[in-house]
């Protein structure tokens, strides 16, 4: 516990010292510039590290050891084929079970994606890097390996997404999906989150969640059609997370307040004389909108289809926005007492949520 508190601690010191928007120089390095490279090598370095070199840590360590021995013995095993190929590959170089080298490379990869994504996409590195220890992301890598290179692939995905590259999105997250295949959800939920909603067709998918609610046996038999090694299993149980509901519901009051206020800043701008919005502006409500969707889907998801097994896992393709959205959010508050007083609230629940995790 010491370890990881510890690890917590100095990575998010180490992000606040980074700058993801530097003022850039012709052919001049910045001491900035240095310090972002420093810095993210250093974040990366500990992390990496940490999960590469751990032994029987996580709560399906030893599972995924059977399943790695399995795969070399060519027996069935209910993972995906990129998996399977990237065991047969290591162990075949290595000589022998090598599954240590077979986590290192999940941890390598798992961690890059995180640290691109948020450098990338965030208006404020530090904040979402905060959020990403506290929220518990980087934790729960130690478990569910090849579920969480997913959600770091999906998360980076998104910027593709807002720049409407939909050829590599598709591309990036069919390579994604053969390493775990749920991923390939993102596509339908991302592009949905995309789209810019009338008010008469957010009127007809509220009418469509209410099957979720007398349909639940045809969903359940879908389910099993795409996941066979389900079928009569715990699994099928279903359940919801009471604290992601909660998350979801406080993000999105947060955003509608924000809005509100960008909105009357706007209406203000616009008494002055200026009538068509900034190309810089358009970009912040396709960005509001889509992160938006993103997690009024996951609070969908959890109130109407517990009844789902592992809806987790898809609601989490969701809320993993919630790191890129808050801060972006926190810097889009006119007022500066405000926004203090909403960064304070925002650390102080990221940190009550760490505690309890």
């Amino acid at each position: 516990m010491i370890l990881y508190i510890t690890v917590a601690a100095v990575t998010a010191l180490l992000a606040g010292l980074v700058d993801n928007h530097p003022t850039r120089q012709s052919y001049k390095l910045t001491r900035q510039q240095l310090c972002n490279r420093l810095c993210l090598t250093a974040i990366f370095v500990i992390l990496f590290l940490l999960s590469a070199c751990r032994l029987n840590v996580g709560n399906d360590y030893a599972k995924y050891v059977e399943f790695m021995h399995l795969v070399n013995c060519d027996a069935y095993v209910p993972t995906e084929i990129g998996f399977n190929l990237l065991v047969k590959l290591i162990y075949g170089l290595s000589g022998y079970e090598n599954f240590l080298l077979v986590f290192a490379f999940y941890s390598f990869v798992t961690v890059l994606f995180f640290l691109l994504a948020m450098y990338e996409q965030s208006d404020e590195f530090g904040i979402t890097f905060f959020l990403f220890m506290t929220l518990g992301y980087y934790f729960q890598t130690f478990s569910t390996v090849r579920y969480y290179l997913a959600l770091a692939i999906a998360l980076y995905s998104m910027k593709f997404v807002l720049r409407g590259q939909w050829g590599r999105f598709v591309v990036l997250i069919l390579l994604g999906s053969a390493f775990h295949k749920s991923l390939l959800v993102v596509i339908p939920l991302y592009f949905l989150a995309s789209l810019a909603w009338k008010k008469w067709q957010l009127a007809i998918a509220a009418l469509f969640c209410t099957t979720f609610l007398f349909m639940q046996e045809y969903y359940l038999k879908l389910v099993v059609f795409l996941y066979p090694t389900y079928e009569d299993t715990e699994y099928l149980e279903g359940g919801t997370s009471y604290i992601s509901i909660l998350r979801c519901a406080a993000v999105l009051f947060f955003a509608g307040i924000v809005y509100w206020m960008r909105h009357r800043e706007n209406i203000a701008e616009k008494s002055k004389g200026t009538e068509e919005l900034s190309a810089e502006e358009v970009l912040w409500n396709r960005r509001f909108w889509f992160y938006f969707y993103l997690n009024l889907g996951a609070l969908i998801l959890y109130v109407f289809c517990s009844f789902l097994p592992i809806i987790s896992r898809i609601g989490y393709y969701l809320m993993v926005s919630q790191i890129l959205f808050l801060p972006m959010l926190l810097k889009a508050v006119p007022d500066r007492k405000w926004r203090r007083l909403f960064r304070a609230g925002i650390l102080m629940a990221a940190v009550l949520y760490f505690a309890m995790y």
